[in-house]
């Protein structure tokens, strides 16, 4: 038995997202780390002169659409 159809579509969409969004982050800044040359290059790529913004956006999106999708999968579609 599918242990999420008993609980709420909202706590599995907030949960799936949050880990999602925790996950994709650390993952991104991780990649970025070696692919930028260390610190200094991923803060010039990544937060400077609002570059923060679209990198948050980014990732808050993915995320979104990531939980939804995940969450409607789980209390709807698998039996």
């Amino acid at each position: 038995m599918n242990t999420y159809k008993n609980i709420r579509f909202i706590n599995l969409f907030i949960r799936f997202t949050i880990v999602f969004f925790i996950v994709i982050m650390l993952f991104k800044l991780a990649i970025g780390f070696f692919r930028f040359e260390g610190i200094d290059g991923l803060n010039n790529e990544y937060f400077v002169d609002g570059k923060w913004q679209p990198f948050i956006q980014l990732q808050v999106v993915m995320s979104l659409a990531y939980g939804l999708f995940i969450a409607i999968y789980y209390k709807f579609i698998k039996k």
